[in-house]
């Protein structure tokens, strides 16, 4: 049974950071492309980040870009989002994602093209 449980999430002010983890098992994680999606109320689901199994790519939402960095280690099944110089707007639900990646170096954007998800942990950021 594969599960994806995230963790890291909490309120900051404006300027920030906090590092979310998602945790992976039932899986052969090192198969897997792993993506951040977050969601805020009233809006879709959109990609923060994501990165290819062999985590040789990734791919950034261009207003992330220079913020967010995403990583994974394979040896412990576990992908990160670290996310600095955090604002307001960036409040919402954050969930982790994975995928069967069949080359080492895709990345994968959009929701539809995950198998499975986490349940997701909250960043709220006030001003």
């Amino acid at each position: 049974q594969v599960q994806l449980v995230e963790s890291g999430g909490g309120s900051v002010q404006a300027g920030g950071s906090l590092r979310l983890s998602c945790a992976a098992s039932g899986v052969t994680f090192s198969r897997y492309a792993m993506g951040w999606f977050r969601q805020a109320p009233g809006k879709e689901r959109e990609c923060v980040a994501a990165i290819s199994r062999s985590g040789i790519n990734s791919y950034y939402a261009d207003y992330m870009k220079g913020r967010f960095t995403i990583s994974r280690d394979n040896a412990r099944n576990t992908v990160y989002l670290q996310m600095n110089s955090l604002k307001p707007e960036d409040t919402a639900g954050y969930y982790c994602a994975a995928v069967r990646g069949y080359s080492g170096s895709n990345t994968y954007t959009g929701a539809k093209d995950y198998d499975y998800w986490g349940q997701g942990t909250q960043v709220t950021v006030s001003s």
